[in-house]
Order: C-alpha cells, then structure tokens, then sequence
C-alpha cells in the first residue's frame, strides 16, 4: 500500500498485544485499542500471508464478525468458539 501523503510504501506490522495485521497509524492498535511497540512486518505474500476464505470458522458470538484462530479464541473479540449444537 502506498502512503497518500509521501508516496512510500506502507507496511503492516503486528500488533504485539492481539497479532493482528495492521498498518502503522499511530501507537495505538485499532483493533484492541492497547499500545503496540511492534515493528516487525506481516508477510503479504505466501502461505503465512495469505486468507483462506474458503476454510475459516466465524466467531460463534453472532455480533462479532472475527474469525476463529488456530487456538480456538476469535481474533477481534477474543471469545473461545462454541461450535453450534444440533
């Protein structure tokens, strides 16, 4: 991504307190809200990079709209996945 004002490239970083992938705005993450000191880059391209639509679990919590992560916790709100009951 290009940045409007300089015309550089822009990086997304991690946020080190959530893991997520954002782009470096402030010291504030934008999806937990808590300071980040993270620099280090997200890989864009290759397996690490990539989303699998086709494969990812939604949050069981039907107001949030996150994706269950490989531990099993929501990656916005944080919640475990409760799978739904038949």
């Amino acid at each position: 991504m290009l940045c409007e004002k300089c015309g550089e490239e822009v990086v997304n970083i991690t946020c080190c307190h959530c893991g997520s992938s954002i782009l470096p705005l402030g010291s504030f993450c934008y999806v937990c809200g808590k300071t980040h000191t993270a620099t280090e880059p997200v890989a864009e391209d290759g397996p690490a990079g990539e989303i699998d639509f086709a494969n990812r679990v939604l949050c069981s919590d039907g107001a949030c709209i996150g994706v269950v992560d490989e531990k099993g916790v929501c990656k916005v709100c944080g919640k475990p996945y409760v799978p739904e009951s038949q």
